[in-house]
């Protein structure tokens, strides 16, 4: 992991350099530093030699403090040297948190204690709070070797616990060193990220601001008036968002500061990008599809035009390829499994794997996405297999079919599923959030008409007031479907 060289560098050339804001609270690059030396002293007091899961060579130390001032240095400590860490997100259900902990046996656990840390030995009962510190005087923080796991995060399923993936320092010094020319970004550039640190979103984007010598800003929780307030303030220039955090900063009057958007976890409408174009009209618009377990995929370019199912070219380095069920190429514009071939992909899964997710077959890798290539390399996305839905003999993509409602610029967030049905095999339903009070079914189906064919568009759909979202912004799937089959009053019939 590149960070650790990167502050010890920072903190000797510019340490009164402002590194990472979280609401009121700042830390420079030398307290950072100096902070992180701290924890990592620390880890190896309290567990002088790893027993988990990953083996006695590397230390394991889980992260559950949720977006805290402290987090980057917490971070960077066990991300250096043997250090492994693995992020839990604490908003999880106790009992999920729990089976987390058990499953990847970490040697420390690091929480929240005010403004502070503390760090737990698993393995014993020894613990350290650690506090801000502005004194350099613990020893500096090691590298690591490149092929060494250094991080573990977790996918967010949606039918059962998450899954932990490895990933070793090569792919993300290979990433980071990729991304930082492509982006842009530099120790002038000021980013902008409120989502979880535990996800790889926001914790990707302060790793790669932290790395040029940027200014981070985070965000306990997510709110848009909060946000605006603090894009203002700050100066930001680039914002690291999902695509319902872009809805929700739409405002009066337009933010001319922002001169770069970068949007990952879900498809941007044509609504969405119009909207953008009117609320951040200097900022330069990039989306960009990849997965936990594949890193980077494909990036689209500033100005191209919005699409429903379009997700850019190869990333630089990335080579990507469609299949059909044989193993075989396919030609453009036939639909197949999505492979690629990249020095950024994870090493796998903690533990036994449940078939499903991150596969490979020779140096190709994929986690089943569906798709096409056009003939000048721009990767279309369909859905993911497993999630397809077979009704009345028809393949439909989920997806495709949300982005489509959003597309009516009628609805802010929906779900699309399958639920069994007697005669069609699988009846298509959604659950929908209008954009606005006093929607009605035929006008949705005729707004959705112009985008989907009658076959495609959902055959019953609920309305949803305020549709329930994960800490990272998407729609809480698990939730939805639960809230269906039991006919949760939260949802009313719309069709």
């Amino acid at each position: 992991m590149p960070l650790s060289g990167a502050l010890e560098r920072h903190a000797a050339e510019s340490p009164s350099n402002p590194a990472f804001h979280l609401e009121d609270r700042v830390l420079s690059y030398g307290a950072l530093t100096a902070t992180a030396r701290r924890f990592h002293a620390a880890f190896a007091d309290l567990a002088p030699q790893g027993r988990s899961a990953i083996g006695p060579e590397n230390r394991l130390v889980a992260i559950m403090t949720g977006n805290h001032a402290l987090f980057p240095a917490a971070f960077t400590a066990a991300t250096a040297g043997v250090n492994c860490a693995a992020l839990i997100d604490p908003h999880l259900p106790e009992a999920q948190r729990q089976r987390l902990i058990r499953k990847i046996d970490p040697d420390l656990l690091v929480t929240a204690h005010g403004a502070d840390l503390v760090v737990e030995s698993r393995h014993g009962d020894a613990w350290d709070v650690i506090a801000e510190s502005a004194a350099l005087d613990a020893p500096p923080l090691p590298e690591g070797a490149a092929d060494d796991p250094f991080l573990i995060v977790f996918t967010s399923g949606t039918t059962a616990d998450p899954k932990p993936i490895i990933r070793d320092r090569r792919s993300w010094r290979t990433s980071l060193a990729t991304g930082a020319p492509f982006f842009g970004i530099d120790e002038t550039v000021s980013t902008y990220a409120p989502g979880p640190l535990a996800h790889g979103l926001a914790l990707y984007a302060m790793t790669e601001t932290l790395l040029a010598g940027g200014a981070f800003h985070s965000a306990a929780h997510f709110d848009p008036d909060a946000a605006l307030a603090t894009i203002g303030a700050n100066t930001i220039r680039r914002l690291v968002l999902v695509p319902t955090m872009l809805r929700r900063l739409a405002a009066e009057p337009p933010v001319t500061g922002v001169t770069a958007i970068t949007i990952a976890g879900a498809k941007l409408t044509a609504a969405d990008h119009a909207l953008c174009a009117a609320h951040f009209p200097k900022a330069a618009l990039r989306e960009y599809y990849g997965a936990s377990e594949l890193g980077f995929v494909t990036v689209t370019a500033p100005g191209e035009a919005a699409s429903s199912t379009a997700v850019g070219r190869a990333f630089p380095g990335v080579r990507i390829a469609v299949l059909d069920d044989a193993g075989r190429p396919l030609p453009a514009g036939e639909t197949g499994t999505v492979f690629v071939e990249s020095p950024l992909v994870a090493t796998g899964y903690l533990g036994q794997g449940d078939g499903a997710g991150l596969s490979r077959f020779g140096a190709r890798a994929t986690v089943g996405d569906l798709g096409f290539l056009e003939t000048d390399g721009m990767l279309h996305l369909l859905g993911r297999s497993g999630g397809m839905v077979l009704s009345g003999g028809n393949n439909i993509y989920p997806s495709e079919v949300e982005t489509a409602l959003c597309d009516t610029s009628l609805v802010r967030a929906a779900h699309v599923f399958g639920i069994d049905h007697a005669d069609l095999g699988s009846e298509l339903v959604a659950v929908i959030e209008p954009e606005r009070p006093g929607l009605t079914p035929w006008a949705l189906t005729a707004a959705l008409s112009e985008f989907l064919p009658r076959y495609k568009q959902p055959r019953r759909i609920w309305l949803c007031r305020a549709m329930p979202v994960t800490s990272s912004g998407k729609v809480a799937a698990k939730t939805v479907r639960q809230w269906v089959a039991e006919e949760n009053d939260a949802l009313d019939r719309f069709l």
